[in-house]
């Protein structure tokens, strides 16, 4: 099993945990919401743990999205260049990305330290935020070291002479990939 398949394994737990969390949201929505109109006892404060999950749900989808890299790309130039410009856009845009998390996660961080240092809690319920942005400052801080990996192959694979790396292969276009590769 190669690093990158092994991370693979690991980023899509976690989005899948993740996206756990999401279906388990949507069904207590779908309570709440049925049970304002069938006078049901609704679920107090509701808007509360929606506030504190939702970024943790989201942030957890982003180390598997870096890793295979399903973010928004446009892959014309590549395709007409060959393999080598190919892999050298890549890694370009691979940096960008690596430069943009790396600031995110810097945000998330001072971000975190003002809920913790302000006391900030959910209006209702008056959960505290800091805790459940700890959480998720740390999996969006997992981004970082994903995409540093995902920019370093494509790196490699520019001094390689166009050679995709492992990670390439995680992608759904596959068959772009061997198009690529077969030239």
């Amino acid at each position: 099993m190669t690093t990158a398949q092994k991370l693979d394994r690991i980023t899509q737990t976690a989005a899948f945990i993740g996206f756990s969390g999401l279906v388990i949201m949507a069904l207590l929505i779908t309570y709440d919401g049925a049970a304002r109109y069938l006078w049901l006892p609704r679920i107090s404060g509701f808007s509360d743990y929606g506030e504190v999950v939702f970024p943790l749900v989201i942030a957890s989808c982003f180390p598997a999205g870096l890793l295979r890299q399903t973010n928004v790309t446009v892959r014309v130039f590549g395709t007409f260049g060959g393999p080598r410009v190919h892999a050298a856009l890549e890694a370009l845009g691979a940096v960008v990305t690596l430069v943009f998390f790396a600031l995110l996660t810097w945000q998330f961080i001072r971000l975190t330290g003002q809920f913790e240092h302000g006391g900030r809690t959910t209006r209702t319920i008056g959960l505290a935020l800091a805790p459940w942005w700890y959480v998720t400052t740390a999996v969006m801080a997992v981004c970082v070291p994903v995409q540093a990996y995902v920019a370093l192959e494509w790196i490699r694979a520019t001094l390689r002479c166009g050679e995709l790396p492992a990670l390439a292969t995680l992608r759904d276009d596959e068959d772009v990939m061997s198009d690529l590769e077969a030239k």
